[in-house]
């Protein structure tokens, strides 16, 4: 009898060790999605990450934090905060061993745990597993148009981990350690550790309120208060450790309350809703407020804090839709999923929608008691782990490569830069911004670039100069001159190419169908 006890102990523990949640295949499948096929390629959609790996590289090989620019020929030597300096360092060691594919894989790792954890969160809290995929379907939908490979996908899994570190202190409040640690390394890793202050600040704000308004709670609302605000204090003091101290956040401050700016930077501004992911988003917010409306429980003033938050936000920015997509969905699944429990017994329902709520919300209790036990996670480490051997081995697993991470040669000027790269060519090139971080990665430290995308480098009146020069509006051609530009790259169809095709004293070395070179015939 006994023997037959362990035997089905030792088979229980074995299948809830081998057999995969679904988390588990959510996590694999975009692992691979991400990383494989055209999705690999749309990761790299992205030119900025080719500084990003110079930079590292620059980096390690002097031991030093880059503290002046190196890659521009119109602001080389002038300050520059590097304030993604430690993914750089990251990115480069995996550009190093394993290429654009350890890159690409490094990214598609970040997201998947992004999403997984989002919807493992999302069970957690109560919400049903139908509710959760459907949410989460939506997330991921409204959050593809910022699939790149750039540190902006830390900042991502930072949110998910501070917020429900914040929304677990009353069960859990030693964890709340863990806050300033991560701030540490989120303030060295991408500027959207405002984030975290901004949640931290939410919900001390939710509390602030409550103790205002109900003198039976004021006690331990209080000790709540003085444990956040320590905590604050100490995440704080945390940022600050980083290569550029408290000039690092002014000089985040002052980038992000630039109106020129932030009104001509594309990912700075509002949503088009014509587009699927932003219509996704939309959705999100119509299901907030049809949950809550029909939610059997009011939601708490934290809630309603953060997703305003979450709208506002996403409305003001399309760059700001992941993160508000994921607190979002955070937020409203368990209220989503009680009010279907509720509606399963709610008798001014007809009988046989309340019988089919009633079988859906026993399926959810299965699934969601086996997605709790489930917990071995060893096929996301094998799915890791096959990975990682791909991009060790060039993308090959046996004998077929399953990743080839590259620049997309139809976005970018790939060949041209082939042409540039055979020819003694050590001058500037005027090209796009959305190029420039293509070119620091083919040609520094050969050639320096013109101008890319560290948009609070150059700075807004730089920037207008040269989108005159872009556009072709009147004085066009006044920053080419002044600043004695004499080779230019950009996109065959621009307005710039065409006008350079027609003006005397530039003659095209290379052109196809993606990039046009011109080379001013008398250089300045």
């Amino acid at each position: 009898m006994r023997s037959s006890n362990r035997e089905g102990k030792a088979s229980s523990s074995w299948f809830r060790f081998a057999s995969p949640s679904i988390t588990d295949v959510i996590f694999i499948v975009l692992l691979y999605s991400l990383s494989t096929g055209a999705m690999g390629l749309r990761l790299l959609g992205d030119a900025g990450i080719g500084w990003h790996i110079r930079n590292g590289e620059l980096i390690v090989q002097t031991h030093s934090i880059t503290r002046v620019d190196p890659f521009s020929y119109v602001m080389g030597g002038k300050p520059w905060y590097a304030w993604e300096w430690l993914y750089d360092v990251v990115i480069a060691a995996l550009h190093h061993s394993f290429g654009l594919n350890g890159v690409v894989f490094f990214t598609a790792l970040v997201i998947a745990t992004t999403f997984a954890l989002t919807f493992r969160l999302m069970i957690r809290s109560g919400a049903s597993v139908p509710v959760a995929v459907i949410l989460l379907v939506l997330a991921l939908g409204a959050s593809s148009i910022h699939f790149l490979a750039r540190p902006h996908v830390l900042s991502w899994l930072f949110v998910v981990i501070w917020f429900q570190v914040l929304d677990d202190f009353p069960q859990h409040p030693r964890r709340l350690i863990w806050l300033p640690v991560l701030m540490f390394l989120w303030a060295n890793l991408h500027g959207g550790f405002i984030a975290g202050f901004v949640l931290i600040a939410l919900y001390m704000i939710a509390d602030a309120l409550q103790y205002l308004r109900n003198r039976e709670t004021r006690i331990p609302t209080w000790s709540t208060l003085r444990t956040l605000g320590s905590v604050t204090a100490l995440s704080l003091l945390a940022s600050l450790i980083n290569p550029y101290g408290y000039k690092l956040h002014w000089h985040v401050y002052r980038y992000l309350t630039d109106h020129w700016l932030m009104n001509h930077i594309d990912e700075f501004l509002s949503p088009n809703f014509h587009g699927v992911a932003q219509q996704c988003f939309v959705v999100l917010l119509l299901i907030t407020v049809v949950a809550w409306n029909i939610a059997p429980k009011k939601p708490r003033l934290v809630d309603v804090l953060i997703v305003l938050f979450a709208a506002y936000s996403g409305l003001y920015a399309s760059r700001n839709l992941p993160v508000s997509c994921i607190l979002l969905v955070l937020i409203i699944a368990p209220a989503l999923s009680q009010a279907g429990s509720a509606a399963a017994v709610n008798r001014q329902i007809p009988a046989r929608t309340r019988e089919f709520l009633a079988q859906l919300e026993s399926f959810n209790s299965r699934m969601s008691s086996l997605e709790a036990r489930l917990a071995g996670h060893f096929w996301p480490a094998a799915a890791v782990f096959v990975g990682a051997m791909m991009c060790a081995h060039q993308g090959r697993l046996d004998s077929k490569r399953l990743m080839d991470a590259h620049f997309d040669p139809k976005r970018f000027p790939v060949q041209a830069v082939d042409v540039i790269e055979s020819r003694p060519i050590h001058e500037p090139i005027f090209s796009l911004d959305s190029w420039g971080g293509y070119l620091i990665y083919r040609l520094y430290p050969k050639a320096k670039v013109f101008v890319d995308d560290r948009h609070d480098l150059y700075g807004a009146q730089f920037l207008k100069d040269y989108l005159k020069a872009i556009r072709v509006t009147p004085d066009w051609d006044t920053m080419l001159n002044s600043r004695r530009v004499n080779w230019v790259l950009v996109p065959a169809e621009s307005s710039l190419a065409n006008i350079l095709k027609e003006t005397q004293g530039w003659t095209i070395q290379y052109e196809d169908k993606v990039a046009v070179l011109f080379r001013r015939t008398n250089p300045a």
